[in-house]
């Protein structure tokens, strides 16, 4: 959470407050409404702020156990400190920062329907050149394009994964979820993309959490 600072300065990223709720409590309640009940949560900055706050879960109406990295294993080693076999149903991961509107059933039911070890969800993001781009070849111009747009489907740090594929992660070493994903795309085993169409914000900046804010999010997800 640096790139917030101060305000993550003695709080962890997924506790800033959104319209008066940690980030954290926003998604764990948007997993409630679709019936989910059953959360880890990987720790390390100020575990206690998190653990303070949800306890075991009861209060939410959840069950709720705690991992904790020593240091930080990145976005994937976190995965490693899960208790042995805890399920052989698929797990969907997500990172403490992101606010969706997509239903979490509908991920869940595309990625049983595919023949995936993993699926990876994505929302497109589109990059504009600002200035116009000229093609040339052998010092004439082939052609000029003012202020190019490329549309590129970007991670949106939602998953769903295997039981194999949390079992595969190993040893409490840091590894992100790409490279995790990447070890078994280069064995030629299928990892599936969902794409995200609804609301979606990787809050990383203070003007993502006025965004937040702004969109009224909050008003959508509340408990029923």
């Amino acid at each position: 959470g640096t790139r917030l600072s101060p305000y993550t300065e003695n709080c962890p990223k997924p506790m800033l407050p959104i319209n008066g709720k940690p980030m954290l409590e926003l998604i764990i309640n948007k997993f409630k409404n679709a019936g989910f009940y059953k959360f880890f949560i990987s720790t390390h900055f100020l575990p206690e702020v998190i653990r303070g706050h949800f306890g075991d879960g009861s209060h939410f109406g959840v069950e709720i156990e705690y991992t904790f990295e020593k240091e930080p294993l990145g976005t994937g080693g976190a995965l490693s400190l899960l208790p042995a076999g805890q399920s052989k149903l698929p797990t969907i991961m997500i990172n403490g920062d992101v606010l969706t509107d997509v239903d979490f059933n509908l991920v869940l039911d595309f990625h049983n329907s595919s023949n995936s070890v993993a699926t990876m969800c994505v929302r497109n993001f589109e990059h504009e050149i600002p200035f116009g781009v000229v093609e040339q070849k052998n010092g004439l111009i082939t052609a000029m394009t003012e202020k190019p747009k490329t549309t590129y489907s970007v991670n949106a740090g939602i998953y769903v994964l295997s039981s194999e594929v949390i079992d595969s992660v190993t040893g409490n070493k840091r590894i992100d979820m790409p490279d995790v994903l990447q070890n078994y795309l280069n064995q030629g085993i299928p990892v599936s993309v969902f794409p995200l169409h609804e609301f979606w914000l990787d809050v990383g900046s203070p003007s993502d959490i006025v965004n937040a804010k702004n969109i009224g999010f909050h008003n959508n997800v509340e408990e029923s």
